[in-house]
């Protein structure tokens, strides 16, 4: 089974308005709301190609009653912890001249709730997949990672981390089966400053060297690097497209990749489904669907048969 935690998951409240001004009374063209959050997007596009995963993480309040619902509405099982003051967090991304984010704190989580969580993860088992992507709410520890990965260590888990700074640089020594930084994240968790694509390789295989088996370097317009397990280099350049939302494609790609290996257990497949899946969702006003997914795999595979 796969796994997902989101620490604060979102209701995302998305507006789209001609122009925004400041101090008067602005009127939207169009609003939708989606669950939010890293672990949730990952586990959206994995139910959408087609494999079951289950969320975990924390919810408060009328708000975190509808990222359930949401959740489950669109395909995704929940095991969330309820947390009993206050209320899950609201973002609201607002889409005029430009776009503008106001993302909320979300609840405090003690130690009492953390606890819960740890109880649930001591129930993974060997070939279960953990998935633990996004930043630490500042009520929780900052080694809150690290000491989840110290916990479950040397029990056949593999270890997804999508993270950045030091909440990568700290768990690297646990062997995550998969870490995935964009190109800039990884020159700053190496304090190098990263110009060609020689050195991008290097930097990726010095996070191998401490201790990451797989990694996938997603590099917005210029596609995407990995070096896996073997230490074989993959590359693949991304397919044209419009972008119309950024927010979720790293999910997309994160739950691409894992639905590649898991179904074909070759790493340039894995490869080929997490870009694909990336920019699908890049291309879309939220996450990919499968049809997307495999449209842009057929544009793949007749750029390479030509």
């Amino acid at each position: 089974m796969i796994y997902t935690v989101t620490f604060n998951p979102s209701l995302d409240y998305v507006v789209n308005m001609p122009s925004l001004k400041v101090g008067d009374i602005n009127r939207t063209q169009e609003e939708v709301m989606y669950p939010g959050g890293k672990g949730i997007n990952v586990s959206l596009v994995l139910h959408n190609l087609g494999l079951a995963s289950k969320t975990l993480g924390f919810t408060a309040g009328f708000t975190g009653s509808e990222i359930i619902r949401l959740c489950q509405a669109h395909g995704c099982s929940c095991d969330f912890i309820p947390i009993e003051k206050g209320f899950s967090r609201i973002n609201m991304k607002i889409r005029a001249q430009e776009e503008t984010a106001i993302n909320g704190n979300g609840p405090e989580i003690t130690a009492a709730h953390l606890n819960e969580l740890l109880a649930q993860l001591d129930k993974l088992q060997a070939e279960d997949v953990l998935v633990l992507a996004g930043s630490i709410p500042s009520s929780l520890p900052a080694d809150t990672y690290e000491n989840i990965l110290a916990r479950l260590q040397n029990r056949g888990i593999k270890f997804v981390v999508d993270a950045t700074g030091d909440l990568l640089a700290n768990v690297l020594k646990y062997r995550p089966w998969l870490v995935k930084p964009n190109n800039y994240e990884l020159a700053e968790v190496l304090n190098l400053t990263i110009s060609t694509e020689d050195e991008l390789v290097a930097a990726a295989k010095e996070l191998q060297k401490r201790g990451a088996q797989n990694v996938l370097v997603s590099r917005a317009e210029n596609g995407a690097l990995l070096v896996d397990a073997n230490g074989q280099v993959h590359k693949r350049p991304a397919l044209k497209g419009r972008l119309v939302n950024s927010v979720g494609a790293g999910d997309s790609m994160v739950a691409g990749f894992i639905a590649g290996y898991l179904k074909h257990n070759d790493y340039e497949e894995a490869l080929l489904w997490g870009l694909s899946s990336g920019s699908a969702s890049a291309f879309k006003e939220w996450l990919a669907e499968l049809p997307d997914i495999e449209a842009l795999i057929r544009r793949y595979n007749n750029h390479e048969n030509h």
